[in-house]
């Protein structure tokens, strides 16, 4: 089959590898589509410590299963539409047994650690798999994965309604934040320094935008979300909150980076900070959310491309034009 492969930082070519077997309670995937985000710029520039090379990347994906392993649950057969939660667990480790199995000792991805989904087909465990109704396009199911891991970062800060919300950052994940928060009955508030993504979220509902913080002349929120993993991002989101305000600290920022806050403030304002780390028990909330439209998917996906452009869709996503890329291994929209 065809698939994008890293063979090592730096190196990415599209090219012939076997097809893959199922093995014990997995199932192969006929990937329909497979989105691109910010991990798959750190796989492929050899910044994501996890991944073996080579290895072909992936994660956020949906497809149909086309061949069943041994012992597959009866519940899943040849032909089903899904999209799939690229989480693989231990299930022994503490964290695990604890119900925190997104922070799992011995941690593993579908195209983070083993091989994903820019490709024709690729084998994952049949329990990662969520069934997804026939209305929804390839695209759709593949924009699960990322809307997942926002539903886990607003279950983390909580939202009340009437509350007055900052999300620093006006990406795929900052756009999906800003619904999520909005359908919770938050009056959201939108920073980013690229312009032109910013009519988007006026469009999707934002009280107010601005290209940076310190443009909303001293206004003061019940809670901020940084969705751009940038120190002075989040530095200028947490200088934002009111006494008794809460900072999510969503974005990926890179291991090295450091920030600076006044511990007087979080002492004095008590003031909370929490971190939000992937998808937990929080897939099968999003496919419902888009599944029944509350989630503006048109909005937000601005590429697709076919498999064998996928090192010109890193390139694009590199310059950091439109929004979500998609790669249609499958040709899209079934």
């Amino acid at each position: 089959m065809r698939a994008a492969i890293v063979d090592r930082p730096g190196e990415i070519r599209v090219g012939d590898v076997p097809d893959p077997k199922p093995g014990e309670r997995q199932v192969v995937v006929k990937v329909g589509a497979c989105g691109i985000c910010g991990t798959d710029l750190h796989i492929a520039d050899g910044h994501f410590p996890p991944t073996p090379y080579p290895i072909v990347p992936g994660h956020e994906f949906a497809g149909e299963i086309v061949e069943l392993g041994a012992d597959v649950p009866a519940e899943w057969k040849v032909g089903d539409r899904v999209a799939v939660d690229p989480s693989i667990y231990c299930g022994y480790c503490t964290p695990c047994r604890s119900g925190h199995g997104n922070l799992c000792a011995n941690w593993a991805a579908t195209g983070d650690t083993v091989n994903g989904a820019f490709a024709e087909y690729v084998a994952v465990p049949a329990d990662t798999c969520h069934k997804m109704p026939d209305s929804m396009t390839w695209e759709q199911g593949a924009l699960v994965e990322p809307v997942s891991c926002a539903v886990h970062g607003v279950r983390r800060i909580g939202v009340e309604a009437g509350e007055r919300f900052l999300v620093v950052g006006a990406g795929t994940m900052g756009l999906i934040m800003q619904q999520l928060l909005q359908r919770a009955g938050a009056q959201v508030t939108v920073v980013d320094r690229n312009a032109s993504r910013l009519p988007r979220a006026t469009d999707l509902g934002a009280t107010a935008v601005a290209e940076d913080v310190s443009a909303l002349d001293g206004e003061l929120y019940d809670a901020a979300v940084d969705c751009t993993g940038a120190a002075p991002a989040i530095e200028s989101a947490f200088d934002a909150l009111r006494r008794g305000g809460r900072l999510l600290v969503f974005g990926v920022a890179p291991a090295e980076a450091r920030v600076a806050l006044s511990p007087f403030r979080i002492y004095n304002d008590e003031i909370t900070i929490v971190g939000s780390m992937a998808v937990l028990n929080s897939y099968g909330a999003a496919l419902d959310l888009v599944a029944n439209g509350y989630i503006d998917t048109e909005a937000l996906i601005t590429d697709t491309l076919p498999l064998e452009q996928y090192p010109e869709a890193l390139t694009k996503m590199r310059s950091g034009s439109g929004l979500k890329i998609q790669v249609l291994p499958g040709g899209g929209r079934a």
